[in-house]
């Protein structure tokens, strides 16, 4: 076996063992649980990673999001503890998406394509508002620039029920027009961007089948 052949040898168990160890640090990552809805219509889903916690030690997917030891802290360790494969990164990553999706389906009227995401009473005063911009023939149009802050701002967690609730704090830009029957701008402008402040909490019962949260309340 000449040096060549001995090189590319010992080279190949190099690789063989950086790959393995990278394995071994960074662990398998797979997407979120989609439901059978397209992929803009994805709400807040239980993420399937596994994230490894230092015996002893905090849950970094935890204090990365709230006060170690406080209230919210420890309700999000009840949630995981009833249901291990649930982050709280990856929920923040869906809890994004679902503002994006949910604002644009309400300011359109089309209720109906996030239904399933809305908490009954929810879905009830979404139904309203639409029903009363329409009798009155108005149009709304919002494009949403960007979600500028995502914060996690409380949990709680019932232990009996496995309930789970979690306010998701956004600050949100976007341009928001509001036209009459005529087509005639009424409120806002195409081009002023604006600054919304959001406060949506969302609840599940930890350990269900279905994976997806829905939005039980709203404030700012």
């Amino acid at each position: 076996m000449n040096n060549s052949i001995i090189q590319l040898v010992v080279l190949g168990a190099i690789a063989v063992f950086l790959v393995l160890k990278l394995r071994a640090v960074l662990g398998s990552r797979e997407g979120f649980e989609k439901p059978p809805v397209p992929v803009e219509a994805g709400g807040p889903t239980v993420a399937r990673r596994n994230f490894a916690v230092i015996e002893g030690g905090p849950d970094e997917d935890i204090t990365d999001h709230a006060p170690e030891n406080s209230a919210t802290a420890r309700a999000l360790a009840q949630m995981k503890q009833a249901e291990p494969s649930f982050m709280v990164g990856e929920f923040l990553k869906g809890a994004r998406s679902a503002y994006e999706m949910i604002l644009t389906a309400f300011d359109k009227g089309e209720i109906d394509r996030i239904r399933a995401f809305l908490a009954r009473d929810v879905a009830q005063a979404f139904d309203e508002a639409a029903a009363q911009r329409k009798a009155q023939g108005l149009v709304v149009q919002t494009t949403i620039i960007g979600i500028r802050e995502l914060a996690l701002e409380e949990a709680t967690f019932d232990a009996t029920t496995r309930r789970a609730e979690v306010t998701v704090r956004y600050v949100v830009e976007l341009t928001r027009v509001v036209r009459d029957a005529q087509g005639a701008v009424i409120e806002g402008s195409p081009s002023a961007v604006v600054k919304q402040r959001d406060s949506w909490t969302y609840g599940r019962v930890m350990g269900s089948a279905d994976p997806n949260w829905q939005l039980v309340a709203t404030g700012d």
